[in-house]
């Protein structure tokens, strides 16, 4: 089985993409650090340069990854309505705006035989973490095309 069709569960849905999160994001951070101890030693003009273009690629690396989870989060609000729509009853339907984006990112993990009742638990008790949710899942349904 290949790593992206490995079982998924609580405990391994999470996904890093080493030449992403651990060696551009080590690069990234080794070269802030380098030029802010160059700023130290050496207080130049093209010193002070390094540091806002290190800034700059701090920020770009972080904002890559914010922004693709915010539209990944999006689409799965979609996908979500619509295997609502699908799957629950007339009087959980009628409670879809209830549902948080986050609460929404967090049920997509739930089959659908345990999905409205997960829903009426999350929304009885008032559930908002996602990790919580997470949690809740007893038949994992796993999400393999995650940005």
């Amino acid at each position: 089985m290949s790593p992206s069709t490995k079982p998924q569960n609580l405990a391994n849905h999470s996904r890093y993409v080493p030449g992403f999160h651990f060696f551009t994001g080590a690069l990234v951070m080794a070269n802030l650090v380098w030029s802010l101890r160059h700023l130290y030693f050496n207080r130049t003009g093209a010193a002070v340069d390094l540091v806002v273009i290190a800034l700059c690629l701090m920020g770009l690396f972080w904002y890559t990854r914010a922004f693709s989870v915010a539209v990944q989060d999006r689409v799965i609000r979609l996908e979500e309505q619509l295997r609502f729509a699908r799957l629950l009853p007339a009087d959980l339907l009628a409670r879809m705006d209830e549902f948080t984006p986050s609460q929404l990112v967090a049920l997509r993990f739930a089959s659908d035989a345990e999905l409205p009742d997960l829903c009426r638990r999350v929304l009885a008790d008032r559930i908002t973490e996602r990790g919580e949710i997470k949690k809740m899942v007893k038949q994992w349904r796993p999400d393999y095309m995650r940005a």
